[in-house]
């Protein structure tokens, strides 16, 4: 849940605060589950709708990602174990990653929000369409169009 939130806020405190809000109102909704639904998909629903309040009450800044979160990490240095990738591959996939984040950024907020929710937290489309109430064909082909967007965003940047 911290993942899916901090990903769509981009603001590690604020999502923390959240992730445990969220909770929250779950607790104090427990009243209102049915267990005829997987309780995952509804508390990702109560998460969902609590990003959407807050993106409605103000305005997402933008993050740079390629800076270090605070002054000790800047120069940290990590010692690669033989069984591990070298530091070049290491390098690459940091990179890879900080060109994924930044493409992800480009996304519009419903999509990076369905993509997330499909390759980083590994909800099934069916999960995904009853969270937000959508039929699952919509749902799969707006992950789609969140891999064709990424995809098309990566090939620019290179």
């Amino acid at each position: 849940m911290f993942n899916y939130i901090g990903r769509m806020i981009t603001d590690r405190e604020l999502a923390l605060d959240f992730t445990q809000d969220v909770f929250l109102k779950a607790y104090a909704s427990l009243k209102s589950y049915r267990p005829d639904f997987k309780f995952t998909t509804w508390l990702y629903r109560i998460a969902s709708n609590y990003v959407i309040d807050y993106w409605r009450k103000k305005k997402i800044t933008a993050v740079s990602i390629d800076q270090p979160l605070n002054a000790e990490e800047e120069g940290f240095c990590v010692q690669v174990p033989d069984d591990k990738p070298s530091v070049i591959e290491a390098l690459e996939m940091s990179e890879l990653r900080v060109r994924l984040e930044k493409a992800m950024d480009k996304l519009p907020d419903p999509l990076r929000e369905l993509f997330v929710w499909r390759h980083v937290n590994g909800l099934s489309y069916e999960e995904m369409a009853e969270v937000k109430k959508l039929p699952v064909g919509t749902v799969k082909n707006r992950v789609f169009q969140a891999k064709e967007q990424i995809r098309r965003i990566l090939e620019e940047m290179a």
